[in-house]
């Protein structure tokens, strides 16, 4: 039943809905006596020959008025509490995804997909039954029980006594069903959720699986997932249906006595036929308090397990927060990093080290190297999907750490196109208005032309309004790459952030871009990290990182000139080009 205080916090925000659904359904429970009782009448009258047409009228339009008004109750309270319980899984939902916008890149490299979406689906709707069919067979079978059992005993409290004699092993069964249903149930959910996780991985990555003739492999996992998941949920379902038959067999044997009992009291005079059948009648009623009890446990343990679930993923703290005194305001100015050391979680290898680096507004930033380097990192860094700690530097934004700033307002700064371009199962237009909903038709067909994707866009079958298919599965890797660099401009951040997002390009498209930008960048920065060199030669600035230190520095031609690192790759480079071109024969 702890559940139940768990979820005071909902209770609580909605007390007149779930006081009014509860009184209702208390009233239902005392209209309920009414029936029994009126044939109770009606049967001694019967017996007595005292009974006549009018008054047997009377008392079926009694039954009749007690089961429109008892009808009309049930309506309401139902609408009441399970109006609520929506209400609940709507806010729990909203709650989880909430939590997930939060959660840093850390945090999903522990938690898979699948997992997480069977939070949001089987485990919120497990809790969202406990707080409407939970409530209601609580309240229910208390106060339908508390009354039949109380007015049976007025009747005969003797018989009462011997009718209810089964109930404690009912007790003591739905109680051990109970623990047991409560450990089956946690197991079988999270059975769910890693078949859940196999299936997004399986039609995510499809075009891998049939690349490599792996379906046969595939299906045999699936199927061994999907046998692990019935054997949970059939554990949980022998469990499950012992339930009625328990109580089946407790609510027999309470029959039996109160009719062999009650019969020997009529027979000697301390109970009459009427009394005897309305205490029949009242022990029928008290067949569902007895159900409702059983299916408490199970709809509570179910609930339990799920409430447990979610309470401990909403737990987990975000590794990146706002600070106490953090504005909304984003400074703009020159960018400074600042870097003593920097690494992953768990992971006590510097990814970065002694990084000082300063880029004045307006100018663009070439960061090359190796896979590997640290240029996402240091990217990433900028973003705040992960924080520096105390002691470890710091990175400003005219002269403003970027630790001081809000996340919202440092985020909504900064525009960036990721490595992998994640495209969106919306139309061409929805996708590159991501970062800005609110954008015109004419700002859209702009930064589609700025990314040179204006010409393939309108060769689509509907052009803008052409649906890109589950993560852009209609578009080639060059196509999903331009969109994501549109979603970037189409912002006209401050600050825009490319992370090799023009390596599946040509070099003629590769070009428009770059001239692209920085025509319509001018006054604003701009930091790319490529390892093709091409791509940065009109910088002001290049880094070369290797092993997350800057090994050199400079323009272009400075470091053509110094003949270095960058001079070193940038010749390989050109002959890797020429090869492929077919100008040197090998």
């Amino acid at each position: 039943m702890r559940v139940f205080l768990d979820l005071m916090w909902f209770f609580r925000r909605h007390p007149t809905r779930y006081i009014v659904g509860i009184l209702l359904l208390m009233m239902v429970a005392l209209l309920s006596l009414i029936p029994p009782r009126i044939v109770g009448l009606i049967i001694n009258n019967l017996t007595h020959h005292t009974l006549t047409r009018g008054k047997l009228y009377d008392d079926l339009l009694i039954i009749l008025i007690t089961a429109l008004v008892t009808y009309v109750i049930r309506y309401l309270w139902r609408i009441l509490l399970f109006g609520g319980a929506i209400q609940l899984g709507a806010e729990l939902r909203t709650r989880l995804y909430d939590h997930f916008t939060l959660m840093s890149p850390e945090f999903y490299h522990h938690k898979r997909i699948g997992d997480l979406m069977a939070h949001s689906t089987n485990d919120v709707q497990a809790i969202q039954d406990t707080a409407s069919e939970g409530v209601l067979t609580l309240v229910d079978s208390i106060t339908t029980g508390t009354v039949v059992i109380t007015t049976m005993a007025f009747i005969n409290w003797k018989l009462t006594i011997i009718s209810l004699l089964p109930m404690p092993l009912m007790a003591y069964a739905v109680t051990r069903y109970g623990k047991m249903l409560h450990n089956r149930f946690y197991l079988a959910q999270a059975a769910f959720s890693d078949i859940n996780d196999r299936v997004q991985e399986y039609v995510s990555g499809i075009r891998v699986v049939r690349a490599f003739g792996q379906e046969q492999w595939e299906r045999e996992n699936f199927v061994a997932l999907s046998r692990d998941v019935v054997n949970k949920s059939v554990a949980v379902a022998r469990i499950d249906s012992l339930f009625d038959p328990t109580i089946s067999v407790i609510v027999g044997l309470s029959y039996f006595l109160s009719i062999a009992v009650g019969a020997w009291f009529v027979v000697h005079g301390s109970l009459n036929l009427g009394s005897l059948t309305t205490f029949t009648l009242y022990l029928g009623q008290l067949i569902w308090p007895m159900l409702a009890f059983g299916f408490l446990f199970n709809i509570v343990e179910r609930g339990s397990a799920s409430y447990e679930r979610v309470k401990h993923l909403l737990a987990i703290a975000p590794a990146v927060t706002n600070r106490p005194h953090a504005v909304d305001v984003v400074p703009t100015g020159r960018v400074a990093f600042d870097i003593h050391h920097f690494c992953y979680p768990e992971n006590d290898r510097p990814v970065l080290k002694d990084i000082v680096l300063e880029i004045e507004k307006g100018q663009t930033l070439g960061i090359v190297g190796r896979t590997g380097s640290g240029k996402t990192t240091l990217m990433r860094l900028l973003l705040r999907e992960f924080d520096l700690k105390t002691g470890e530097g710091d990175i400003l934004i005219g002269n403003v750490s970027i630790y001081d700033v809000t996340l919202d307002a440092l985020r909504q700064s900064i525009a960036y196109a990721p490595q992998d371009a994640f495209i969106f199962s919306e139309t061409v237009a929805q996708n590159i208005a991501f970062g800005k909903p609110d954008a015109t038709h004419d700002e859209i067909v702009n930064a589609a032309y700025l990314a040179s994707i204006l010409e393939d866009v309108q060769q689509f079958p509907q052009g803008f309004e052409t649906v890109v298919g589950e993560r852009g599965t209609n578009l080639s890797g060059g196509q999903k790459q331009r969109i994501s660099i549109a979603r970037a401009l189409l912002q006209n951040a401050e600050i825009l952030l490319l992370d090799d997002t023009l390596s599946a390009v040509d070099a003629r498209t590769e070009t428009h871009i770059l001239d692209s930008i920085k025509k319509n960048r001018q006054g604003r920065t701009t930091i790319i990290a490529t390892h093709r060199l091409r791509t940065v030669e009109h910088a002001d600035q290049i880094i070369v990182l290797e092993n997350g230190t800057i090994v050199e520095r400079g323009t272009h031609e400075s470091l053509w000139a110094l003949g270095g690192r960058y001079w070193d790759m940038y010749r390989r480079q050109q002959l890797e080009t020429q090869v492929e071109q077919g100008g040197i024969e090998v």
